[in-house]
């Protein structure tokens, strides 16, 4: 197996299932005996939670589009430097609950920042680190905002219309579509043993690739 760690990310609309996706794939990582930690964005450290909690408030007054970017990153840039890379440094795998994915297709293709500016600020941040594997719980918005709606208190994002919703699901397929070989897209609206099945065969399959040093 590769000596750094392999670093997986979950993206998906609100409500397509991300948290329980969350749950199967460490699953299978533990399974196979690597380290693993579980993390999630905007989030992961003390500053970084801050953050969220600024960033997913404000139901009432909203946020200038450039400020909730640069709030973004500034979580982002902590996370990297406290928990994600020194996790990976020492062999162990990551599995973070979105990452800049979610910034190019929210921010990006839902609030129209250019992607020249979301790039800039990627490169900066974040150098060449991309993660290795990227499953996109993919389903149609009305689905994704009726199971949100039944979960919890719509936070900040999910207060705004669906199409912006839809964009931002556009956005993400963009996404899988350029970069194939990263993304794989995970139809969320199956029934749950079949979406566990694909999600298994899948992390199996990148475990195997992994440890004969391919990825």
């Amino acid at each position: 197996m590769n000596d750094r760690g392999a670093f997986i990310t979950i993206e998906g609309i609100d409500g397509a299932g991300k948290t329980t996706c969350m749950s199967m794939v460490a699953e299978c990582i533990v399974a196979a005996g690597i380290g693993l930690v579980q993390t999630r964005e905007p989030g992961g450290t003390p500053l970084g939670e801050d953050l969220r909690t600024l960033l997913l408030g404000h139901r009432d007054e909203g946020m200038f589009s450039d400020a909730e970017l640069l709030l973004m990153f500034a979580a982002r840039a902590e996370h990297l430097a406290v928990r994600i890379l020194p996790a990976l440094d020492v062999g162990d795998w990551v599995l973070c609950d979105r990452f800049t994915d979610s910034t190019y297709a929210y921010q990006g293709a839902g609030r129209g920042v250019s992607e020249a500016r979301i790039a800039a600020l990627e490169s900066w941040v974040q150098g060449d680190l991309c993660p290795n594997l990227t499953l996109l719980m993919d389903l149609p918005v009305t689905l994704g905002l009726e199971r949100a709606g039944k979960r919890s208190a719509p936070d900040r994002f999910e207060h705004d219309a669906q199409a912006f919703f839809e964009r931002v699901r556009e956005g993400y397929l963009r996404i899988a579509r350029e970069q194939p070989q990263r993304v794989r897209v995970v139809n969320a609206a199956r029934p749950l043993d079949e979406v566990r099945a694909e999600i298994t065969h899948l992390i199996d399959d990148f475990i195997e690739i992994r440890r004969h040093g391919a990825a």
